[in-house]
């Protein structure tokens, strides 16, 4: 089972991820790898000091205070450590039940493999395209946190 999904009852973008990392399910929350640059982007983006790495109760309400809702494709998978890459036997989580909840304008994907199940599993059904942005994975370090900040502050920016 994944973990249940954060959002404010008017979030209008959706942050979908593919799968939580072992440091994640460590943590029992999202992005819980010490150099995932996600709560320090999201952070940068809102104006914010960025939540301590263990403060579970921040991040939630950076994601909840901003309007935002946040929650990974699938349910369940059969995955080899961390690697997006090695995801078998894919179970999606309820998407577009989620979609129809919330007033959900646009969602964005973080990284190539969320965006892959998205399409694959929710898309078709909650008629919403999905913008893929460059993963915030400690694997990505070509990606710096102030280049990833220019595509997902575009992509957030209007919905923060």
């Amino acid at each position: 089972m994944s973990l249940a999904p954060v959002y404010a009852p008017g979030a209008r973008l959706l942050i979908l991820g593919s799968w939580p990392s072992p440091k994640s399910w460590e943590m029992g929350f999202y992005y819980g790898h010490p150099q995932n640059r996600f709560w320090p982007l999201l952070a940068r983006l809102c104006g914010c000091a960025p939540p301590a790495r263990l403060d579970i109760p921040a991040k939630r309400a950076l994601i909840e205070g901003h309007g935002l809702a946040l929650w990974d494709i699938l349910a369940s998978c059969t995955i080899t450590g961390a690697s997006d890459a090695s995801i078998r036997d894919a179970v999606p989580n309820d998407i577009p039940a989620l979609c129809q909840k919330l007033p959900i304008e646009r969602v964005v994907c973080n990284g190539a493999a969320a965006a892959r199940l998205y399409e694959k599993y929710a898309q078709p059904a909650t008629g919403l395209a999905a913008l893929r942005l460059p993963s915030t994975s400690p694997a990505n370090a070509a990606w710096s946190l102030d280049r990833l900040a220019t595509p997902w502050g575009e992509a957030l920016g209007p919905y923060l």
